[in-house]
């Protein structure tokens, strides 16, 4: 019974692949194969299977063509492509039998969308977006939010009466900017969105798309994609404390403001020495860090942010936390003040006493006060001396002979 079984199954797999062969088994292609598109930079092609196509297990082979060559393999009769659309679309599609022995696969049939409407140059040039996570008005429901903003350059060949309009599309939502930044000819250059639907822990595409109008041109459109992790710029960590204890550096802070938990982040940590110049850098995976100091310097503690691999692909580190200063003071900053000032000020009467001399504004400033004038100087004095007796008093008489207007004076001496 068993080798009979074996015979039979035998038999079916040599008439099967008698069946499968090139010579005996022809694919028909798919019909009705059509491209539509369901938003911002994203289509839909769409096939049916061939109707006098035999039933057997298919598969179909797509080929992206335009904007950028891709293919894969799909058991399904319709596929969703996000890409850029501002230059059109093209695509073909081919049933396939995948078989041990050699692929089968029929013929293409292709489809594509027009490139819009629109003069060359006249698009919006190095578009650029970034995204930053915010606090949520509404805290129970949805805590954390994220903020959008975008900016360009006008089209090398745009007309000067340009303005254009920015949209963006993550996942279901669309939404078109209000809040715009303008050139000195008022047209638009940047946009921002203080809330977004867009969730930073998701791993779709940003699409991002700028159209615009003019009365003297057509306005060719843009669009662009954004990976999440490559545009994100993470806040720093929050509630940074320093303390020393022991000639020791206890250093530790909180997660940064994201909707990320707290394994989700790595850590780069700078401690600069303000007295040498040095600073050391350290990669962390924890919120804390102890290290041995000197008690004679001042230290700047700084900590930035990242998001890990585990929960996201990389991206770029985050800003760094405001300084915080701890450590001994700057004694001989307070020393160059001590000898700086004072040299400063003598300096400073120096000059002011040159320009008082050279001016005289001391003797402006300062008359002298004139002295009374004495006339007695002046008098005539006639002196007699009557030489007496040895044993008698010395009479010395001293007459001052009045001119006009002074008064006799008489002394007499005993």
């Amino acid at each position: 019974m068993v080798p009979a079984l074996l015979i039979l199954m035998g038999a079916l797999v040599t008439l099967q692949a008698d069946l499968l062969s090139p010579e005996k088994f022809l694919l028909l292609p798919p019909v009705n194969f059509t491209i539509k598109t369901t938003g911002l930079a994203q289509v839909l092609l769409h096939w049916d299977p061939n109707p006098d196509q035999d039933p057997v297990d298919l598969e179909y082979h797509v080929k992206i063509n335009v904007p950028q060559e891709d293919e894969y393999d799909t058991k399904n009769t319709e596929s969703k492509c996000v890409t850029p659309l501002h230059e059109g679309f093209a695509a073909s599609v081919r049933t396939i039998l995948k078989s041990s022995h050699s692929p089968l696969a029929s013929s293409w049939v292709s489809a594509e969308l027009k490139a819009p409407p629109g003069s060359s140059g006249t698009s919006v040039m190095n578009l650029t977006c970034t995204t930053n996570t915010v606090k949520s008005s509404h805290t129970h429901f949805r805590p954390y939010q994220v903020s959008l903003r975008c900016t360009w350059l006008v089209g090398k060949d745009a007309p000067e009466d340009t303005q254009y309009f920015l949209y963006y599309r993550f996942s279901v939502w669309t939404e078109e900017c209000q809040e715009y930044s303008r050139d000195a000819l008022n047209r638009n250059i940047a946009c921002w969105f203080p809330r977004t639907f867009i969730n930073s822990k998701g791993f779709e595409q940003l699409a991002v798309h700028v159209n615009g109008s003019s009365k003297h041109a057509a306005i060719k459109p843009f669009d662009q994609l954004f990976t999440l992790h490559a545009i994100d710029q993470v806040n720093p960590p929050m509630n940074v404390t320093v303390e020393i204890e022991n000639n020791s550096l206890y250093i530790q802070w909180e997660k940064p403001l994201s909707a990320f938990p707290v394994h989700c982040f790595k850590y780069k940590l700078k401690i600069y020495n303000t007295k040498n110049g040095y600073s050391q850098m350290e990669n962390l995976v924890t919120n804390k860090f102890i290290s041995k100091i000197d008690d004679v310097s001042t230290y700047s503690i700084q900590v930035r942010a990242a998001v890990s691999s585990p929960c996201r692909m990389s991206g770029s580190w985050g800003e760094w936390s405001q300084p915080i200063y701890v450590g001994k003071k700057k004694q001989p900053l307070v020393e160059w003040h001590l000898i700086v000032l004072p040299a400063a000020l003598c300096f400073i009467l120096l000059i002011f006493s040159l320009i008082c001399r050279v001016s005289h504004l001391w003797t402006r400033l300062f008359p002298p006060v004139p002295a009374p004038k004495s006339s007695i100087k002046d008098l005539p004095v006639v002196t007699e001396y009557e030489k007496p007796p040895w044993n008698e008093t010395k009479i010395e008489i001293v007459h001052f002979v009045e001119e006009d207007g002074f008064e006799v004076m008489e002394n007499s001496m005993f």
